[in-house]
């Protein structure tokens, strides 16, 4: 009883102070849960107003599991008070992707053409490992068609708008999860990357936004390049989420060995000096650079260099013909999805993503799927050949700030709808851990985050110095306020 009463003072001082539950950072949830000063479901319930205050505005969740939620919470709340959690996250609320599957919950991908998905019996293995962990999962996040855009835009779900300024995109495809970060719908999100997707609305939606390693975090169905990883509003509640995300499991055929680290623990323990840095200011192809995008990250690189690392100015390496064979690479993806559809679901699909995948597809030959392939072959062996000399590299993660929200794509060119990603791909097909962290705002107060990338299987050694330069960076904006 006493317990409960300190937590619901603490929950209304928190309110007076204009620090709502749900904008704490998950360590120090934790840290209350532990000492009793709150209770998860005081959490649970701070989230799910704040999603009912915001979601008419944003459209980020595609469902939302009001009396699950609770009931997770209230068990959390009785083995924190038999001082028996699950984990350190034991109650601490979180959302997930729409295409990752959990059950009960139907998955459509994104799309209209899929909205007779069927409920799914089991759980994806890290929502299995949430589940095992005691967060709380409040409901799922939206998506665009297939997840193939880097677009707030759905077939299914609508548009769903930046809490920074509705007019503006998320990008995605783990647009929801952005949206959800940024407007404080739950201290964790999870998402999903294969070419720049949790990264891509990290940077807009001014999160911080890790791309594991492949095969670090298990997931399923794998595919080439596809990873899992915590989009949230500080490093720490990412490392302490892939405490759990990367335990094992054994339906990811491509998962790594299971790497018992404690991805929280030492967080600040690099030494600075010790370090060559790689500095990769343009890609001399795709979408040119912003200039305030571009003052960003030259900031970022600053920074370090003041701090005593080595800092090195990077050649660009991505030639045109290797990104173009990435898009021929999704394309032909995409295509063998969309044919298999009847005409009546095709006709579902957002006209944009149809014409996307089919226009130049559909005529692709065995060679030209070969090509595209190899390709991405290319692409892993010069991203690796690159970045080797380095310890960790520092780049813009987009090249634009957020764009208009209703658009599919930066310009709107179903003929040419990825030149965006030319800072993000290249380590999905490497496999190199990489993440998105917000360094500063535009003049009209839109974030840009810079991309942090490290070499192969060191996915605590980009924690760490994301987490360094997330105490060297510029004094941030408030979070967006829409209630």
């Amino acid at each position: 009883m006493q317990n409960r009463f300190l937590g619901s003072w603490t929950a209304l001082y928190d309110r007076f102070t204009m620090t709502a539950i749900c904008d704490l950072p998950a360590a120090e949830l934790a840290a209350r849960f532990s000492r009793g000063e709150l209770s998860p479901v005081d959490l649970a319930r701070a989230c799910l107003e704040r999603i009912d205050a915001a979601e008419a505005k944003l459209n980020a969740m595609y469902r939302l599991d009001r009396e699950g939620a609770l009931a997770a919470a209230r068990a959390a709340e009785a083995r924190w008070q038999r001082k028996a959690p699950l984990s350190p996250l034991d109650g601490v609320a979180v959302t997930i992707k729409e295409n990752l599957y959990t059950r009960g919950d139907p998955s459509p991908i994104g799309t209209r053409a899929n909205d007779d998905a069927p409920a799914q019996s089991v759980d994806a293995p890290p929502a299995a490992r949430l589940r095992e962990a005691g967060c709380v999962i409040l409901g799922k996040t939206t998506m665009p068609d297939f997840g193939m855009l880097s677009s707030g835009l759905s077939s299914l779900h609508g548009v769903t708008r930046n809490p920074w300024r509705l007019d503006r995109n998320t990008s995605g495809s783990s647009s929801g999860a952005g949206a959800a970060g940024a407007a404080g719908y739950a201290p964790l999100h999870l998402g999903t990357d294969i070419g720049g997707s949790i990264r891509l609305p990290a940077t807009h939606c001014g999160l911080f936004g890790l791309k594991p390693s492949l095969g670090r975090v298990p997931v399923y169905p794998p595919y080439i390049g596809r990873v899992t990883g915590p989009m949230t509003r500080d490093v720490a509640a990412s490392a302490m989420l892939m405490n759990a995300l990367s335990k094992p499991d054994a339906r990811d055929f491509m998962s790594l060995p299971y790497d018992a680290s404690d991805y929280a623990a030492d967080l600040e323990r690099i030494d600075l000096k010790a370090l060559r840095i790689g500095y990769l200011a343009e890609m001399n192809f795709g979408l040119p650079v912003h200039a305030e995008v571009a003052a960003a990250a030259r900031g970022a690189a600053n920074a370090l260099d003041a701090a005593g690392a080595k800092v090195e100015a990077m050649k660009p390496f991505l030639a045109p013909e290797l990104l173009q064979g990435m898009e021929h690479f999704f394309e032909a993806r995409s295509y063998q999805d969309f044919v298999q559809l009847s005409p009546e679901k095709q006709a579902k699909v957002l006209p944009f993503v149809a014409e996307w995948c089919t226009w130049r597809a559909k005529n692709f030959t065995g060679r030209d799927v070969m090509a595209a392939y190899h390709c991405y072959v290319a692409l892993r062996e010069a991203t690796t050949r690159a970045t080797v000399p380095y310890d960790f590299v520092v780049s813009p993660t987009s090249p634009i700030l957020p764009y208009a929200a209703e658009l599919p794509s930066p310009n709107d060119d179903p003929h040419n709808a990825l030149p965006h990603i030319a800072f993000t791909v290249p380590y999905n097909m490497s496999e190199q851990p990489a993440a998105s962290l917000n360094w500063t705002h535009s003049a009209d107060g839109l974030p840009i985050g810079i991309q942090v990338i490290g070499r192969r299987f060191d996915d605590r050694g980009v924690l760490r110095l994301a987490r360094a330069l997330e105490q060297m960076r510029p004094a941030q904006r408030d979070w967006p306020a829409l209630v």
